[in-house]
């Protein structure tokens, strides 16, 4: 409880991660998986975040940005929101798809969470997105009244498809030609 009194006490420090958080980034992931009942499903490396946060060349193709907290023995990284651009045909705009939002439990509840997606939704504003969306499981009760609260609504008329795996790898080989 004094972690999530301290947390509400201090102004939350929100910022673009930076290389050094690599393994801060790769830990909180893996504990989102754990959250999201998919503990062994993350195969991303620190590596792989930094080929496309922090490039060595052309720009970055996704983003994040971490908030610290104090804790016994300083400020440490306890979440973070990642993210990267969209594009909508409709309005001809860009606009921010969430990827992952997490705060580690123990500091749930401080606003850290809230932070963060205010922290994205001011990033769209200045920038004239028009749109910061995200997914969520649907048993997430918790994070489904969180985000209704802030005003957020579910696209109920849109469903979610995915290709990957082996669906992918048989839809993405290449066609042999006809000859004739």
């Amino acid at each position: 409880m004094a972690q999530r009194q301290n947390a509400r006490m201090t102004h939350p420090d929100i910022r673009p991660a930076t290389p050094a958080d690599l393994p801060d980034i790769l830990r909180l992931v893996r504990e989102l998986a754990v959250y999201e009942r998919e503990p062994d499903a993350v195969e991303a490396t620190e590596a792989d975040f930094a080929a496309v946060l922090f490039p060595s060349e052309g720009t970055p193709t996704a983003f994040c940005h971490v908030v610290e907290a104090d804790e016994e023995g300083g400020r440490r990284v306890v979440g973070m929101a990642l993210w990267f651009l969209t594009f909508s045909t409709w309005t001809g705009q860009q606009g921010i798809h969430l990827e992952d939002l997490f705060v580690e439990p123990e500091h749930r509840g401080s606003g850290l969470g809230k932070a963060l997606l205010l922290h994205l939704a001011q990033i769209a504003t200045e920038r004239g997105y028009r749109r910061v969306e995200w997914t969520v499981l649907r048993w997430n009760e918790p994070a489904i009244a969180f985000y209704e609260s802030l005003g957020a609504t579910p696209q109920v008329e849109w469903e979610t498809y995915r290709l990957d795996g082996d669906a992918l790898t048989r839809v993405g080989a290449p066609t042999p030609t006809v000859a004739g």
